[in-house]
């Protein structure tokens, strides 16, 4: 049987839609008709084919990776699930043998493939994934959030690395990732949650998700937000969620001694750090890398079941065939989350 896709057939810039044969789940498979998906700053960076996507994708390659969708086959090995049950799924497809997958820190597997990188993706009718990767979901969770529940995931597991409850939040970068962070900061506790972009159209969705106050540092400093949020000593915790030199730079200057970081954010050059800052002032630094596999799952489902409403960072919705369009409002950095719908044509 033959399916829709979204393939980067070769390199250069773009994707197509094709019909690729539809997979067949091994015996300890699921697969899963998608019903909507998400496109994620990976995405675009494979739709531009920048070095970093010329390094990691071999072509042809179905991409995608943020998704929901329903169980239309199992293989015969697989427990625990039904036909027709509404799953998402873990994106790193990791080795089950290594020291840090057997000592419960799978996201660090040093064998991992992910999903619509280095394996086929979701952009496609259906999905082929191990059963151990897919993810069950409750019936009460609305499936255009769990539509991005992945890059969800990256913000839960950063933002959540450390205590936040009456502490002073500093994110740089407002992309989709940073905004979800300043909502999950809000939603547990975080007494001031600023945010800092150059882009004032995601400065003011990060202010709609929770942000106590933004700041673009093309034209602003700091300082007035934190004397309006009487900080004295600076920031408590800190999200880089930009991959910015000069935002990490300016999110060390403004820690307080003793404060933590955690590090989210991928630099496309080689960052410098002054690392006498960092010793003098005692600061805590943790890299991030996708998701604590699995509790970063439970933990953003139950935020979502207790009210954290992301809806807002919705902004755009095409059909599949509308492709090129979601990828061009993507490239404008004037959006939110951009949905792919997977079902019949509007």
């Amino acid at each position: 049987m033959m399916m829709d896709a979204l393939v980067k057939t070769k390199p250069g810039t773009g994707l197509e839609l094709v019909q690729v044969p539809r997979p067949e789940p091994g015996d300890h498979d699921v697969l899963i008709r998608i019903h909507k998906t998400a496109i994620c700053g990976t995405d675009l960076h494979i739709w531009n084919w920048d070095a970093w996507s010329q390094k990691h994708v071999q072509t042809p390659r179905i991409i995608g990776h943020e998704y929901v969708g329903e169980i239309a086959a199992m293989g015969s090995h697989v427990e625990s699930f039904r036909i027709g049950q509404i799953v998402s799924g873990e994106g790193h497809i990791v080795c089950g043998h290594c020291r840090n997958c057997r000592g419960g820190n799978a996201q660090w597997c040093h064998n991992t493939k992910g999903v619509g990188v280095n394996r086929d993706g979701a952009f496609a009718e259906y999905l082929c994934i191990p059963a151990s990767n897919c993810i069950p979901i409750s019936e009460d969770l609305d499936e255009d959030i769990v539509a991005f529940f992945d890059a969800l995931g990256n913000a839960t597991h950063t933002a959540l690395m450390f205590d936040l409850i009456g502490e002073d939040v500093l994110i740089t970068g407002a992309g989709p990732i940073g905004i979800m962070a300043a909502a999950i900061c809000r939603h547990n506790g975080a007494r001031n949650v600023v945010v800092t972009d150059i882009n004032d159209y995601r400065l003011d969705l990060a202010r709609q998700l929770g942000a106590t106050a933004i700041v673009n540092v093309s034209r602003e400093s700091l300082e007035p937000a934190m004397q309006a949020a009487r900080m004295v000593e600076g920031f408590d915790v800190g999200l880089e969620m930009s991959g910015s030199a000069q935002a990490l730079s300016q999110m060390l200057d403004h820690m307080r001694n003793g404060g933590k970081l955690a590090l989210l954010g991928l630099f496309g050059k080689t960052a410098t750090m002054d690392m006498d800052k960092i010793i003098l002032k005692g600061l805590t630094l943790q890299g991030i890398y996708g998701r604590r596999m699995y509790e970063t799952w439970y933990k953003m489902m139950a935020m979502v079941q207790s009210g954290l409403d992301l809806h807002k960072l919705i902004t755009h919705r095409f059909h599949y065939t509308q492709f090129k369009d979601a990828f061009e409002v993507m490239g404008t950095g004037q959006s939110g989350k951009v949905l792919l719908e997977w079902g019949k044509k509007a």
